[in-house]
């Protein structure tokens, strides 16, 4: 069904009104004949349902349990065109996985490729642009996932670890907002997983990605979790697409990543310093350590969202030859669980911790920031943790 069929004479509310929210309104009053259009920003406690046929719930906005009249942009969009839609989600990597994937499919089908979603602008600001040959990859975050009942043709799972548990409370309730990417697809349609993702009931055509053979991938990023996003590229443009292995080997090769991604930021005060500021959870920053050659130190920490640290403390216990910063609240709780430690030590906030960065890491060697924690709080997102970190060692 299309987006103009689905609203059509109804009385819709826009249930948010950041970003998607506007890009709702402009899309149904610029496209759409709906009886009214209405906003709101409260609580659903003060919503009189009986009021509207549709109710359109921003992404970040919390409600428990499903309500027949609540409905979402993403629902909308994918009832139009699920069929030529990628979407693609996992904890993490899904952004650097569907960059990757939209630059391979540009380079490799000659079709019109489009990047959006979570990693871009909401899905209906590029509907004018779609035609019946567009390929469409979509960023699937688990708050757009979770009251969608519409799964898109081709769906990537990359992998599930502890997070967003501030917003679900359980590990069960991410992980079932999150298996909606292909709880609902048919056995005409493709699915992709990680091998640490666990089994739910779709219809799908299901295949599972695992390491073997990873090393294969000549890339121009860092990290084995990398050549795994790249295995899933590659899995996706030959078996569904038909693209010739060679050709999708060429295109890997010139894909340059996203920033605060394992971003290289360059030399400063005779230090190698790496921004990887889109660190959320602990194995992303053992990650880190374990991908960037020469490295030395690590700067760790932000809000504490209540998740478990006992993987990267267990780390940082047997691997004394980094030198561990921790920061802010998260990196003053690490240091509190670990005790003491000879190769730790806890700052204030990430300028200090650059500071004693600079103090104490070798020259010629590298320093990363791989925080492990959310930036809420200190910054306003992750992006602007990376700017920030960058802005200061450019500095230098």
């Amino acid at each position: 069904m299309t987006i103009k069929d689905a609203v059509e004479g109804k009385r819709i509310l826009i249930w948010g009104y950041g970003r998607e929210g506007k890009s709702s309104e402009h899309y149904l009053k610029e496209y759409c004949n709906c009886a009214s259009i209405e906003i709101y920003e409260g609580a659903i406690d003060g919503i009189n349902e009986e009021k509207y046929d549709l109710i359109l719930k921003s992404p970040g906005i919390v409600m428990d349990g499903d309500r027949p009249k609540y409905s979402s942009q993403t629902e909308l969009f994918l009832g139009q065109y699920r069929n030529q839609v990628i979407g693609i989600t996992g904890t993490k990597g899904k952004s650097t996985t569907s960059a990757m994937t939209a630059h391979v499919l540009r380079d490799c089908t000659g079709k019109n490729v489009i990047l959006l979603g979570n990693i871009g602008l909401p899905c209906m600001d590029y509907c004018s642009d779609i035609t019946e040959d567009t390929i469409i990859v979509f960023e699937m975050s688990c708050h757009q996932l979770k009251h969608t009942k519409v799964s898109p043709h081709i769906s990537v799972f990359l992998n599930l670890f502890e997070e967003h548990l501030d917003y679900y409370k359980t590990m069960e309730a991410y992980f079932t907002a999150k298996s909606h990417i292909a709880a609902y697809q048919t056995g005409e349609d493709y699915y992709f997983c990680g091998e640490n993702v666990p089994d739910f009931k779709t219809d799908a055509q299901k295949t599972v990605i695992d390491k073997s053979g990873i090393s294969e991938n000549e890339l121009m990023i860092f990290g084995e979790h990398n050549q795994l996003n790249a295995k899933f590229v590659r899995t996706i443009a030959e078996k569904v697409f038909g693209c010739k292995k060679e050709d999708v080997t060429e295109s890997l090769k010139s894909f340059t990543g996203l920033p605060h991604r394992l971003q290289s930021v360059g030399e400063f005060a005779g230090i190698k310093w790496y921004d990887d500021s889109i660190s959320t959870i602990p194995e992303a920053a053992i990650s880190a350590l374990e991908s960037i050659p020469d490295i030395h130190t690590i700067l760790i920490g932000g809000m504490d969202r209540g998740i478990s640290y006992e993987i990267l403390e267990n780390y940082m216990k047997s691997h004394k030859e980094f030198l561990y910063i921790c920061m802010y609240e998260t990196g003053k709780r690490i240091a509190d669980e670990i005790g003491s430690l000879d190769n730790m030590i806890v700052t204030g906030d990430l300028y200090e911790a650059i500071e004693k960065a600079v103090e104490l890491t070798p020259k010629g060697s590298g320093c990363v920031m791989s925080p492990a924690a959310a930036s809420y709080g200190y910054f306003k997102n992750f992006e602007e943790r990376g700017e920030k970190f960058c802005e200061k060692i450019k500095m230098l």
